[in-house]
């Protein structure tokens, strides 16, 4: 299965890919379900039900705000967050829906939401069911929509007969470089002579225009880089009760002033990369604009990695950072393919394991890594976060989820920098790692 670079890199919103956007996905999308249906005529209310993490951890991830936004018919990559804010106050008061080309619905937020807080859905951990009603409250249409991770949504079909959860055509006939295993990725490198970046561009191409490519490429660093910036300037407490305040303006401001009195340690390189990564998730526990890589909550490791090699390596070259997005998504699309990035499912291994394994892959690729280096250097990366469980503080995408996404950053140039100093052979590939994760996944308790 080919998994665009605009797949695993999407713009969206916080604080979670598999809690917020995904959710918000799938009301979006009922809604274009209903308006298909031979029901859509007799509808006259509608109701959510979430299941599993989405109940359990849905407030503190807003997913039930996040339903309503796509009910409203919002979708996370092209929200105005003014207009947002405005209608669910008006949804609230109101209690009603006006969807194009659909009858008015009732839904009070407040109770057309419900948080079921028994056993999860069959399918996938973060479950939902989306029901449309009559006027005698009689069920007449109704979809259950499993939130993979990284903000893909599938429905109970589509997950029972193992289908995909994006566009593209499964037929591998149609890419030039269809590798769907590390092994298969090295096998086309060595044969074609091209670098895991030229491939998957190549298969980018299949589909979209260059220009569009390039544009879009561009579009993700400057949301990406934009967030970093938002994060580094801001101040004040985050929501959601735990009462955690943003650090990355103030640590900025010491490393700036260390850095003037020419007093910073040697290893002051990690706490830059730190703070980058602390900057976007800050922003994304607030709620901000973020770019999955591949999930929310590991959106900061791929930003950080990339700001590292734009603002502190020697030779650095910005008009390399396609290169980086590109092979850094031939990882992450082959993590997601062969195991999950989803927190609920595998743990944090999934997720911020992922972004360290694709911020490593790309750094080592601009830094003049060979594909087996760059291999090689993923594998590093994701191999020291195996058993990592997704364990955040009372549901919400603060603790430990900031500064672990900092460690993944530092991890990410740890494992680049190895990866570089060897050839490229080395004991473990890099799909043995990726099923070792999907085991350890799969035996992991729910409770973690």
């Amino acid at each position: 299965m080919f998994l665009s670079v605009f797949d695993v890199f999407k713009i969206g919103l916080g604080p979670s890919s598999s809690h917020t956007m995904g959710p918000m996905t799938a009301a979006a999308d009922f809604l274009d379900l209903l308006r298909a249906s031979d029901q859509a005529s007799a509808a006259a209310a509608l109701r959510v039900t979430l299941h599993g993490s989405l109940a359990l951890t849905g407030r503190g991830h807003a997913t039930d705000r996040a339903v309503a936004l796509g009910l409203l018919g919002f979708r996370p990559a092209k929200i105005a967050m003014d207009d947002a804010e405005s209608r669910l106050e008006a949804l609230r008061a109101c209690k009603r829906l006006a969807p194009a080309g659909l009858p008015i619905l009732a839904f009070d937020p407040e109770t057309a939401i419900v948080f079921d807080y028994g056993p999860a859905l069959p399918g996938h951990p973060n479950g939902l069911v989306i029901t449309a009603l009559d006027a005698t409250a009689a069920p007449i249409l109704s979809e259950t929509y499993y939130s993979i991770g990284g903000g893909f949504v599938v429905t109970a079909a589509q997950r029972e007969a193992g289908l995909p959860p994006v566009t593209e055509a499964a037929d591998l006939r149609l890419w030039p470089y269809p590798f769907e295993t590390a092994a298969a990725m090295l096998r086309m490198a060595r044969a074609s002579g091209l670098s895991v970046a030229a491939m998957k561009y190549a298969n980018e191409a299949v589909g979209r225009p260059d220009a569009e490519i390039d544009l879009g490429l561009a579009r993700i660093w400057q949301t990406m880089n934009d967030c970093v910036e938002r994060g580094l300037s801001r101040e004040g407490e985050l929501p959601g009760g735990l009462r955690v305040r943003r650090r990355a303006r103030n640590i900025r401001a010491q490393l700036d002033r260390e850095r003037s009195a020419n007093l910073a340690q040697p290893h002051v390189m990690a706490d830059w990369l730190c703070v980058y990564a602390m900057a976007v998730n800050e922003e994304n526990a607030a709620g901000g604009q973020v770019v999955t890589a591949p999930t929310n909550g590991a959106a900061g490791v791929v930003p950080a990695v990339i700001r590292y090699y734009t603002d502190h390596c020697i030779g650095a070259d910005p008009g390399r950072i396609p290169e980086f997005l590109l092979t850094a998504a031939a990882i992450g699309g082959l993590i997601k393919h062969n195991a999950s990035i989803s927190g609920a499912e595998a743990g944090c291994q999934g997720e911020v394991g992922s972004a360290s394994a694709m911020a490593a892959a790309g750094l080592c690729a601009v830094l003049g890594g060979t594909p087996a280096q760059v291999e090689n250097a993923a594998e590093i990366a994701l191999e020291h976060h195996l058993g990592m469980t997704c364990d955040p503080v009372a549901g919400l995408v603060q603790v430990p989820c900031i500064e672990r996404n900092g460690i993944g950053a530092t991890k990410a140039v740890a494992a680049a920098s190895l990866a570089l100093r060897g050839d490229g052979s080395h004991f473990m590939p890099l799909d043995n790692c990726i099923a070792a994760m999907r085991q350890t996944g799969e035996e992991m308790s729910a409770k973690y």
